[in-house]
């Protein structure tokens, strides 16, 4: 593994200027490098950003020009990262659901374990909506199948940091993986390439409407989207994965 480089990712698609800068505002003070990748937003939200935020070397803008979802932004950032010789990336939502006080938590947990995918773990406030907070254990208990139990936990919270190599490599595998059904299929498939799952508590905010909170997720298309995941990785990973894992899973090391 190379030396430890990391950088901050934070994908967005029309949270709202405010929001956004607020986001961007808090990453940035922890004093790494920080990418803000503009899916095809609509609302205007990054366009002042570099100019009110950016200092040399600190924050970047990659704009996209059409929305193709979460996952294929952090594909094309991380295939430009890699190639400057970043070596980790931080991902966080654009949102303000995460808090940026656990990012030095998160960038030692990388350092200390490079080739570990630094699993964020939500604990949710009183304010997040039961039905979301229950649904998303279903994606854990197929997710927990699919690699054994290996302590991936909630494979549905977005808050990570990559290694950028097998974070690469495993989008390799797939063509899916873009848009809602990214984070636990990425997380799955490193874990497959022996990535072993490191995680740590998060606490997570649902903003209300009236604070600029927003919400991108169509409950049919996006549980729909889910339910085909989890038909796609289980045959392959008993047909395909399951030999290679096991001898993966056998170097890791111990805890």
């Amino acid at each position: 593994m190379k030396a430890f480089h990391p950088i901050i990712l934070i994908p967005s698609y029309n949270t709202g200027a405010v929001l956004l800068e607020r986001t961007v505002r808090s990453a940035l003070e922890g004093g790494y490098p920080v990418m803000v990748v503009v899916d095809g937003s609509t609302d205007g939200s990054a366009d002042a950003l570099e100019e009110r935020l950016g200092k040399p070397g600190h924050l970047r803008v990659l704009r996209k020009a059409a929305n193709s979802g979460k996952g294929d932004s952090l594909r094309v950032a991380a295939e430009s990262l890699a190639g400057e010789g970043y070596t980790h990336a931080l991902v966080m939502d654009s949102d303000g659901q995460h808090p940026h006080n656990v990012i030095p938590r998160l960038m030692e947990l990388a350092r200390n374990h490079p080739g570990s995918v630094i699993m964020g773990q939500p604990v949710f406030g009183p304010e997040a909506p039961r039905a979301r907070v229950h649904g998303r254990k279903l994606t854990s208990f197929w997710t927990d199948i699919e690699t054994l139990w290996c302590g991936l936990g909630d494979t549905l919270f977005g808050m990570r940091v990559y290694p950028l190599q097998p974070f690469l490599k495993a989008f390799r595998q797939t063509p899916f993986a873009r848009g809602f059904d990214f984070d636990p299929e990425i997380a799955v498939r490193m874990v497959w390439l022996g990535c072993k799952p490191v995680g740590i508590p998060v606490p997570v905010r649902y903003l209300a409407g009236e604070e600029g909170g927003v919400s991108h997720f169509h409950y049919l298309r996006d549980n729909v989207k889910l339910t085909l995941l989890h038909f796609r990785l289980i045959p392959e990973f008993v047909l395909l994965r399951l030999i290679p894992y096991l001898h993966r899973k056998k170097q890791w090391p111990k805890a």
